[in-house]
């Protein structure tokens, strides 16, 4: 099959400079199943589809999620029986999940943070009392 590269279609040069991602990521992602580009020869040439995919994968990464996460909603979506109730339960999921890790992690940044406070408070007592010996 011929694919000719038009105005709908991008190179993997395109959107790794779209996306400001390298290459060598899109042909993981391909890897991965997240991407699915036509060859042509050597070549790569991605669809708008690849396109939005690459697009909601890094924004799923930057809001924690993994790559599997993003491969799991993509494939419910792509499915014809029932994909969109299945993938919304799905995404409420994750959801869920990725608020609770961020309440476990703001926990733990907090109290860490209570600890370097108390770690600075002793030091300074410290000093203070080297100073006034």
């Amino acid at each position: 099959m011929s694919f000719q590269l038009n105005a709908r279609s991008y190179t993997i040069s395109d959107l790794a400079k779209e996306f400001d991602v390298t290459t060598r990521t899109l042909r993981f992602y391909e890897q991965q199943g997240i991407l699915n580009p036509v060859r042509q020869g050597q070549a790569r040439i991605y669809s708008p589809k690849d396109r939005v995919r690459l697009m909601l994968t890094l924004r799923g990464k930057r809001l924690g999620f993994s790559l599997a996460e993003s491969k799991e909603l993509f494939d419910l979506y792509d499915s014809t029986a029932g994909g969109d109730e299945k993938q919304l339960r799905t995404m409420l999921d994750i959801l869920a999940k990725k608020q609770a890790d961020m309440q476990q992690q703001l926990r733990d940044i907090q109290r860490l943070q209570e600890e370097l406070e108390l770690a600075e408070a002793r030091c300074r007592d410290a000093l203070a009392r080297l100073h006034t010996s």
